[in-house]
């Protein structure tokens, strides 16, 4: 389970960086940290940090950003993380995947509301994606988050409505689910999520 990471100055100046040591993490401080293959987030100016992700959880990364592109409309473009979703100084979160309208493209971070969240889940980051992604996306206005798990084969389509997600499908194994948000794709766990 990924764990909020308090900040020790002495810890900081061993790694050659200087941070503020009160107040909260922004994106700014984020810019600061290493790139060593961790995942480095912000929920509300707490740094979280999570382990590189497993091969399964990858291989169904790679089959939903197939799936995602193949039917992705020239106004939206599909991304795979790391890239950094900055909707404010005190949030930087990286979903899996993401939607986002294509002119973000041309920024080193994305910063208006994304179409499209996507987290797989994995045993380092599950209480993660189901509360606290969960909660920045609706807030921040993310219009639809799909919760994948591997485990369960299946996919949880959310959209957001009056600020809150609500559960407009859900699709396990064999069974088949077309959704129109953020455009039409049909999701089949089985041909997705077995590796």
């Amino acid at each position: 389970m990924a764990m909020p990471v308090p900040r020790d100055e002495g810890d900081l100046k061993a790694a050659g960086l200087v941070l503020p040591t009160t107040g909260p993490w922004t994106v700014d401080d984020l810019a600061r940290l290493p790139d060593d293959g961790l995942q480095y987030e912000l929920f509300d100016g707490m740094l979280v940090v999570s382990p590189a992700p497993l091969p399964a959880h990858q291989s169904a990364v790679s089959e939903l950003h197939v799936l995602l592109h193949a039917g992705c409309p020239p106004d939206l473009q599909v991304f795979v993380a790391p890239l950094n979703y900055q909707p404010d100084r005190f949030t930087s979160a990286q979903p899996d995947l993401l939607v986002a309208q294509r002119e973000h493209g041309e920024e080193h971070d994305v910063r208006r509301p994304l179409q499209l969240a996507v987290e797989v889940l994995s045993p380092s980051t599950r209480r993660k994606d189901l509360t606290v992604k969960r909660e920045t996306y609706a807030r921040t206005g993310v219009a639809a988050y799909w919760i994948v798990d591997p485990d369960k084969e299946s996919i949880r389509v959310l959209e957001l409505t009056d600020g809150a997600y609500e559960q407009v499908g859900e699709v396990t194994g064999d069974e088949r689910l077309t959704v129109e948000h953020p455009f039409p794709v049909t999701l089949h766990p089985a041909s997705l999520l077995r590796s």
